[in-house]
């Protein structure tokens, strides 16, 4: 990484701590780093160190935590064109570094869900530090929780689980689209047929941006 970047990171990373935020500046600062290097920067920019070990609180069946890239989350937020009034959800949000990052890019609320003690602890500090009011992270089951989540209008997979799991997610989030159109990302997560769901066209292998139908 170039020294430029660190030092844009760094000067960043002071403006969040006072409250000062442009998410335009922002989003103009990481187009600025080399592709390779803005998952770095990022990480420069929320004081993350290395990734947070799995405790014995992750469920038998779930995807252990490991952040998602950078580049994803840029496709994510231009394809769902997630923009500041929307609310958006992390299933198994981790540390909070995808909440953070869809709010510094978009000032979308940003809300986290995520089942292991430690890592929802971290998100939240991380809010905290850089005085991110409109990001939050609550700890529990995603399984159970994201169906509560009736503010939400956007979605988002980070390969977090499968199978029965993930069934019962689409299933309570299908009775949110009833009441308005939702949008679900899934970065390298291949959902279920779901006849209230419609794929947008895709733009790379590993995302799939879905929109809900009337």
């Amino acid at each position: 990484m170039r020294i430029s970047e660190r030092e844009s990171a760094a000067r960043i990373r002071a403006r969040l701590g006072r409250g000062e935020h442009d998410r335009v500046a922002f989003r103009a600062a990481l187009l600025d780093v080399a592709p390779a290097d803005r998952d770095t920067w990022i990480d420069l920019v929320l004081g993350l160190g290395e990734v947070l070990g799995d405790g014995p609180e992750l469920p038998p069946g779930c995807v252990p935590y490991l952040p998602c890239p950078v580049d994803a989350l840029l496709r994510l937020v231009e394809q769902a064109e997630v923009v500041p009034t929307d609310v958006f959800v992390d299933i198994g949000s981790g540390a909070g570094r995808a909440t953070a990052l869809v709010h510094l890019l978009t000032g979308a609320r940003a809300i986290g869900i995520e089942i292991q003690p430690e890592l929802a602890r971290a998100a939240r500090e991380l809010a905290t530090r850089l005085a991110m009011p409109r990001v939050s992270c609550v700890e529990g089951d995603a399984a159970s929780l994201a169906g509560t989540m009736t503010i939400a209008t956007v979605f988002f997979f980070y390969c977090p689980f499968s199978g029965e799991r993930l069934a019962r997610v689409l299933s309570d989030l299908e009775r949110i689209a009833r009441t308005r159109t939702i949008r679900v990302g899934c970065v390298d997560l291949p959902l279920p047929p779901c006849n209230w769901l419609v794929r947008e066209p895709p733009l790379s292998g590993d995302l799939a941006v879905y929109r809900s139908t009337p």
